[in-house]
């Protein structure tokens, strides 16, 4: 049967033991970390928060939803009169309330501090919180000249380069196509893709040395890539006729070293 009031008989210079024993068998309290980082935000002072504590441990540790003053008052310091006016004022602010339970071992109707309207207050701080964080990412990252990635445009790359290669991507590969998205538009890292492709180099790496190459040369849309592949192979035609003539030069050369030498 289930006792709170139940004590052991202790033997002798064991009290070390004892004190690690009861440190085991009554628990901890958990505190939310969000709670102890965002409690003064909330109009909570740093007495109100140790009640708070308490009020948690007293209903986690000995299951009293409604626990008197008096011995909330053991566990804090300043006395009963302080106890009752921070209960006072975290009632005032709506941080808590008072609301009626069923207990089941009494079958009766009993009260209770209620702790749903501070969890409501603490997710309206952390919501307000995360949304400066956001925008304080995004205000970053716009001064450091990076543009956020379109998710449903990655996707649809990430889709595109499995259908090519015939396999899932790995995380890392998924990962480096967000990284080009970053610096190339979702056409050209198409059009790197095709290329490669085309000679059956389906790897990551030949890809990267594509869009790298383009990035140097900065070509940022299609018609600037069409147009420098265009000079490039005028300029290959060019230097064809002359480099012929001159390996051509080269072997009249060797013949007539060798008919010299031979004759």
């Amino acid at each position: 049967m289930k006792s709170r009031n139940a004590f052991k008989r202790y033997k002798e210079g064991s009290l070390t033991a004892a004190f690690g024993t009861d440190l085991l068998l009554c628990g901890s309290t958990s505190i939310p970390n969000l709670l102890l980082r965002y409690y003064t935000k909330i109009d909570i002072t740093d007495e109100e928060m140790m009640v708070l504590v308490q009020l948690l441990r007293l209903r986690t540790e000995e299951k009293i939803l409604f626990p008197p003053l008096e011995l909330l008052a053991e566990s804090l310091t300043g006395g009963v009169e302080r106890v009752e006016r921070n209960l006072a004022s975290l009632l005032n602010k709506e941080v808590i309330a008072i609301t009626q339970y069923y207990d089941e071992a009494q079958g009766a109707v009993i009260n209770g501090y209620d702790f749903e309207p501070l969890f409501a207050r603490l997710s309206e701080a952390w919501a307000c919180a995360k949304v400066k964080e956001i925008e304080k990412t995004h205000r970053v990252l716009a001064e450091k000249g990076e543009k956020a990635v379109d998710e449903a445009v990655f996707r649809r790359l990430v889709r595109s380069f499995e259908e090519e290669f015939g396999r899932p991507l790995s995380p890392i590969e998924a990962e480096q196509i967000r990284s080009w998205l970053k610096d190339h538009d979702c056409s050209l890292i198409l059009d790197a893709l095709r290329r490669a492709v085309l000679i059956g180099k389906n790897n990551f790496k030949y890809i990267d040395s594509i869009l790298a190459k383009w990035r140097k040369n900065n070509l940022r849309t299609l018609e600037a890539v069409a147009e420098y592949d265009r000079h490039y192979q005028e300029k290959k035609q060019q230097k064809s006729p002359v480099q012929d003539g001159a390996k051509a030069g080269n072997r009249r050369k060797k013949e007539m070293v060798k008919a010299l030498y031979l004759s």
